[in-house]
């Protein structure tokens, strides 16, 4: 089978964005525009993957840094996109065949290029095609009385019939790469904007007899590119809205699907009730009978079956047992780890912290670089005091000990098995097993206490 290469052409300064960011590194769902580009190459197992930049060259490079096997070529002048296509010709096999994507197009399926992948091994040139009832500012497809392609037309050389076609390029198209080569060779820029288009090489295939293969697509939002940040709010509930079909179809509850953000990627189990205003990011992994309520970020975290996510909770890199409940207004930052049954409540914030089966943190507490054992209670308003300004320190809790209100715990610290911490205590000593630790200071009442008072005035 001849190989595939994927050239993404992907080096427009995208002005109307307004932005010192380049345009392909603008986001949709959490991932620049062409990091979706690059997976959909890869969803096709292209065997080169090349990327033509121009304008913030180099951080396009180094965003995508991750993506391996990438070729960078630049194209210093713009000057179309059949001048982009020619600084990446030297690097293709003439024996394999050649797709055309844009950096700036995120949202095409890797199936829906699949059928101009194999036009083009049967030697001809494919294209993707989009009818719209109002075609302004794209390219028109003309076709002859036989219904056969001819041609692309540009609107601003376009006549007016030629204007009031509806059938339109999308600029994606494929061919056998030695085929593509001359083509591109033969294009002139004797056109209202002086630029080479690749478009052109429709009419240079229909030259040499090579049959010109139009896919219509469907779904519109395959084919919709980014130019200003309308455009890309719209393409972000495209996807969003993809996410949301996803979600449902593997047999989550969305109690409002047009109201539930996915940027990376979320593994739902069986009976997911997810609320409103709900965030994923990252690696999102929830088990079966998951609740999650609204105003929730979910970034990086495992949820175990069973659990209960209240409302207004972050959660980020942790790792929830079963049947937990977890806030409301609740923070679990990275390396957070819950047993089953444990009770994480309102305006609690936990790091670094490892928490026993049914032990309970139920208010106002942060519990940072600790280990808690099983059946602990942690009263409100107690803290581990975690760093002393140049380093970190543990705190352990052993199992069945009893936290009360109000109490620091300065690391390092052990609080024993079945010991008892009093309200209002500062522990900085470990504390044995079983006892009860006080470091309240002794009451004090001052009889006929008078209040200090402001002088009068004048």
């Amino acid at each position: 089978m001849q190989q595939l290469s994927v050239v993404i052409l992907a080096a427009g300064k995208g002005k109307r964005m307004v932005s010192d960011l380049p345009k392909v590194l603008h986001t949709v769902g959490g991932k620049p525009l062409l990091g979706h580009v690059l997976a959909t190459a890869s969803g096709l197992e292209a065997a080169t993957r090349i990327v033509v930049y121009g304008h913030g060259g180099e951080a396009v490079k180094t965003a995508c840094a991750g993506e391996a096997g990438v070729i960078w070529v630049e194209q210093a002048e713009q000057l179309g996109t059949g001048h982009a296509m020619a600084q990446a010709l030297p690097l293709l096999d003439d024996a394999g065949v050649v797709l055309v994507l844009y950096g700036d197009v995120p949202l095409t399926r890797p199936e829906t290029l699949r059928p101009l992948v194999d036009a083009a091994r049967r030697g001809r040139l494919a294209l993707l095609t989009v009818e719209l009832t109002d075609p302004a500012g794209y390219g028109r497809i003309v076709r002859d009385d036989t219904g056969q392609v001819r041609r692309i037309v540009e609107e601003k050389d376009a006549t007016p019939a030629e204007r009031a076609l509806s059938e339109v390029n999308t600029g994606i198209l494929a061919a056998p790469a030695a085929k593509l080569r001359g083509w591109v060779a033969g294009l002139g820029n004797d056109n209202a904007q002086g630029e080479y288009y690749l478009t052109d090489a429709v009419a240079l295939a229909v030259r040499d007899d090579v049959p010109v293969e139009p896919f219509a697509v469907a779904d519109l939002a395959e084919v919709r590119g980014v130019n200003d940040r309308r455009q890309l709010a719209e393409l972000e509930r495209c996807y969003q809205g993809r996410q949301a079909e996803a979600l449902m179809r593997g047999g989550a509850t969305l109690l409002d699907p047009a109201r539930v953000d996915v940027r990376g990627a979320v593994a739902t189990g069986r009976d997911v009730v997810i609320d409103a205003n709900v965030v994923f990011e990252g690696a999102v992994r929830l088990g079966d009978r998951v609740r999650i309520g609204p105003f929730c970020v979910l970034r990086d975290a495992i949820i175990g079956d069973d659990v209960e996510v209240l409302s207004h909770c972050w959660i980020e890199g942790a790792e929830v047992g079963a049947g937990a409940q977890i806030g409301p207004f609740a923070r679990l930052r990275p390396e957070t780890q819950l047993a089953a049954g444990v009770h994480i409540g309102n305006f609690v914030e936990t790091k670094k912290t490892r928490i026993g089966p049914g032990s309970k943190v139920n208010h106002l507490t942060y519990l940072g670089d600790a280990e808690i054992g099983t059946r602990v209670n942690v009263g409100a308003g107690t803290i581990t005091c975690n760093y002393d300004g140049a380093n970190k320190h543990k705190t352990l809790i052993g199992d069945d000990a009893f936290i009360g209100s109000n109490s620091s715990l300065v690391a390092p610290v052990r609080i024993g098995q079945g010991a008892t911490v009093g309200a209002g205590s500062s522990v900085s000593r470990d504390v044995p097993d079983g006892s009860l630790c006080l470091t309240r200071a002794p009451r004090k009442d001052v009889a006929n206490w008078r209040r200090p008072v402001k002088p009068k005035k004048g």
